[in-house]
């Protein structure tokens, strides 16, 4: 049983959401954390149930000690509201779908992910690198890694 359970989305869960879930796991393990807090990811669109991360996310990941390789992608769903504390979205797009779909009765909180990096204050999104270069991945991990950081932090405050 964890204290506390946190679900990153983006579209389709091969990049930006496997990234943070994994950069959150090896900090929280780093911290002796890992067992208190329960960490997943999921896409909003079904395109990549069940894939790898994309192998550029891999790989960038791999080059600052975060192993991707394991998690696999499957679906945002309806029970994830009920089953989760904390909904990260990457980005707005993510975010108003989410708020639009939320059931009357849900317990998780909707959160913009990079509101827990108030030092990435030109940018309130992860943006998506699918369709960049290793350029793209290497920014989104510059910014996901400082959003983690924040959030171990608020989770500390609040959870744990």
């Amino acid at each position: 049983m964890t204290d506390v359970s946190v679900l990153f989305v983006c579209t389709g869960n091969i990049c930006r959401s496997p990234t943070a879930e994994g950069v959150l796991r090896h900090k929280l393990e780093q911290q002796g954390l890992g067992e208190r807090v329960g960490v997943d990811s999921a896409g909003l669109g079904d395109w990549h149930v069940g894939d790898a991360p994309d192998p550029r996310a891999i790989a960038r990941a791999n080059l600052r000690g975060y192993d991707l390789s394991p998690l696999r992608a499957r679906q945002f769903m309806i029970r994830d509201y009920h089953d989760f504390d904390l909904i990260l979205a990457m980005d707005r797009g993510h975010m108003a779908a989410m708020e639009r779909n939320r059931p009357a009765v849900a317990d998780a909180r909707l959160h913009l992910f990079l509101d827990f990096a108030p030092e990435t204050i030109l940018s309130r999104e992860v943006p998506d690198p699918y369709y960049g270069g290793l350029a793209d991945y290497d920014h989104a991990l510059d910014l996901i890694e400082p959003g983690v950081d924040g959030l171990i932090a608020a989770l500390k405050r609040t959870y744990l």
